[in-house]
């Protein structure tokens, strides 16, 4: 059974978002992690990039396969997480913990289109 975390935001795609005032980490699912393995790259967007909910704003590589990161929300990136430059692992042994971007929200009205945890382990 994956780990699922109460009090954060979840999408179809897997990814969830925490939210403080008007800005969000953004991360992958322990679910997310589990299926894609051993993870070996995060590719991730510059500070500054600017996205609408749903958009690609990077990549996860594993040792099985390539997957798109999708936005949760809409927002501006304020700051990447360069820890998973040297250590990728990190959303596999913590993938709540590991955010990977975090974005001032642009619309805080993107989070009604997303699931609790309740909703997201119903989904699963």
């Amino acid at each position: 059974m994956s780990k699922i975390i109460e009090g954060l935001y979840y999408s179809e795609s897997h990814e969830w978002a925490r939210v403080e005032g008007d800005v969000a980490e953004i991360g992958i699912t322990d679910y997310a992690q589990h299926e894609l393995g051993n993870i070996v790259y995060v590719d991730m967007p510059d500070v500054d990039d600017e996205f609408e909910a749903g958009d690609e704003f990077g990549a996860v590589d594993s040792v099985k396969a390539s997957s798109p990161l999708n936005i949760p929300v809409g927002g501006t990136v304020i700051e990447t997480n360069d820890a998973l430059a040297d250590d990728p692992q990190l959303l596999n042994r913590d993938p709540y913990g590991a955010w990977i971007i975090k974005v001032r929200l642009s619309d805080a009205a993107d989070l009604s289109s997303l699931m609790d945890a309740a909703a997201y382990e119903a989904s699963l």
